[in-house]
């Protein structure tokens, strides 16, 4: 029995249609387990942050007794945190989206210096510097802002290769039709990204 062109033409043309839904699924699955990679990446930075906004309060109810002359430190530490708080709110709710990770960068920087000014006054009071609690607190914080930096790293990792995949042909292809948009990076100003390094010992 003889296969008629036409039949012949819709089987290619069937199997062609099978192929591209094939590699459109493939694609778009590839897509979405490299943002969910950096979703969960930015949730493991959200963590750290939330640490490190919460030993604030209790950082400044042990130096204020100290520093009772120093408001305006004081009150920078306090605005700089409720800035970084919204920021890390909005970075929460789209990890990835460039305005956000801007604006949380820039927050988080101006927490850092806040912090650092903070205590670098703190040298100049003895009893302060003595006190178990504020030194517990100053440890807690470096080993918290080392752990931001860690999380930053894995997640600025994860952002790079979902962009890579994201622009790599053909993927770019789908990643535009289904609105798979770039992602930007966490940076954190370079003066500040350090942890403060302030001694408390005697």
């Amino acid at each position: 029995m003889e296969i008629s062109p036409l039949l012949i033409g819709l089987l290619i043309a069937a199997g062609i249609a099978v192929v591209l839904v094939l590699w459109v699924i493939s694609s778009y699955n590839g897509l979405i387990v490299s943002r969910q990679k950096y979703q969960n990446g930015f949730a493991q930075i959200d963590v750290q942050l939330k640490r490190r906004h919460d030993l604030i309060p209790n950082l400044l109810e042990c130096v204020k007794g100290y520093m009772s002359h120093e408001r305006e430190t004081l009150e920078a530490v306090i605005r700089a945190r409720n800035t970084a708080l919204t920021a890390n709110q909005s970075a929460s709710r789209d990890p990835g989206n460039p305005q956000a990770m801007k604006d949380l960068g820039q927050a988080e920087g101006q927490l850092s210096g806040a912090l650092s000014r903070l205590l670098m006054v703190a040298e100049a009071y003895p009893d302060l510097k003595a006190n178990q609690n504020m030194m517990q607190f100053q440890g807690e914080l470096t080993e918290t802002e080392n752990r931001i930096s860690l999380a930053r790293q894995t997640f600025n990792n994860q952002i790079t290769g979902y962009n890579t995949q994201r622009e790599m042909f053909p993927t770019v292809v789908v990643a535009g039709m289904l609105g798979f948009q770039a992602a930007s990076l966490l940076e954190i100003g370079v003066a500040e990204r350090e942890a403060p390094k302030v001694s408390f010992g005697k």
